[in-house]
């Protein structure tokens, strides 16, 4: 039995379509990614996947059970960590942890043990007494992991789980996530925009659009790109990128304020580009294929770049709003 099948998922708010469609089979006990810029649809499928949103077309089962019609079934295999924080930071992190296990009915038997064993899991278990609201960050975050633990889970969502973290928390919140693949027989479903963080996982969907539009491993997916990406700067960018096509048959495009496009063996036409290229360089740099790569093959767009056209979209969507709102 898969861990989480959708097929056809499809979730509308009037005319808007958040998800369009999409198909994935998630296996049981691996650490499976859903990478994409912000406003791709992420959070919205995990939410249909933890029963907090109802789908309005297509199917999805999570741990064999449907998610809308075997709603209550569903919430009792899963946890589930939300983007944004929903701790009390009044009460103590070992106080948040009881209330958790009393609305999921863990046995009072079980609690204690239970307890300890995840907060030992997160490096917590000392700071079980205090207060949520005196924690960092990266300590919420964890505690939050530990939660979502607490009634042993058949599937672990994680909703940006890093967000908003500085490197050195991040890293740490990595090494929870892999230690809980081998020390929980648990499947662990994550939502990240992080390039470096996809790299972890075991495969990833990469979503554009409210729409799959790719599925692998990490190293299946960097070598169907097969072209490394050369990124160069100059005073024209649209001069470029024509001199580029007619010069060498290139195709550029702009991302993150330079021309970037994609050749094989990208060292060796370094020196041919300095040769032959008509207008004046100012600096060139050459990468291997990575996730952005494979974003940019799929899209013709970088997930940065995405990330700004759709923050784009929404200021002017509430600035026309303002202004009939006058």
């Amino acid at each position: 039995m898969h861990a989480v099948e959708a097929v056809g998922l499809e979730k509308r708010y009037g005319e808007f379509e958040a998800v369009r469609g999409i198909d994935l089979t998630v296996h049981g006990g691996e650490i499976f990614g859903f990478l994409g810029p912000n406003g791709a649809g992420k959070s919205t499928t995990i939410s249909m996947l933890c029963t907090l949103v109802r789908p309005t077309g297509g199917t999805a089962r999570v741990a064999g059970f449907d998610v809308a019609t075997e709603r209550d079934a569903v919430r009792r295999r899963i946890g589930l960590v939300f983007q944004d924080p929903t701790l009390d930071g009044y009460l103590t992190a070992e106080r948040n942890l009881r209330l958790h296990a009393a609305l999921y009915g863990v046995p009072k038997d079980a609690v204690d043990g239970r307890l300890r064993e995840v907060l030992e899991m997160v490096g917590l278990w000392d700071r079980r007494s205090t207060k949520v609201r005196t924690f960092s960050g990266g300590m919420k975050r964890r505690l939050e992991i530990a939660r979502g633990l607490l009634h042993s889970p058949r599937v672990l969502f994680l909703d940006e789980p890093t967000v908003g973290l500085d490197p050195q928390p991040r890293s740490s919140i990595w090494s929870y996530i892999r230690e809980l693949k081998s020390t929980e027989d648990i499947t662990i479903f994550l939502t990240t925009h992080y390039m470096d963080e996809a790299e972890y996982c075991d495969r990833i969907a990469i979503m554009d659009s409210g729409r799959v539009i790719a599925l692998d491993t990490p190293a299946a997916l960097k070598a169907g790109v097969g072209e490394d990406r050369v990124r160069i700067e100059t005073d024209d960018h649209a001069a470029t990128i024509a001199a580029l096509e007619s010069t060498f048959g290139v195709v550029g495009a702009v991302s993150e304020g330079a021309v970037t496009f994609g050749v094989r063996e990208g060292e060796h036409f370094v020196p041919r580009l300095f040769a032959e290229f008509p207008l004046p360089i100012r600096a060139v740099s050459v990468a291997r294929p990575s996730l952005d790569d494979v974003f940019l093959s799929f899209t013709g767009s970088t997930i940065r770049d995405a990330e700004a056209s759709t923050s784009e979209k929404f200021r002017n969507s509430a600035f026309v709003q303002m202004r009939r709102a006058r």
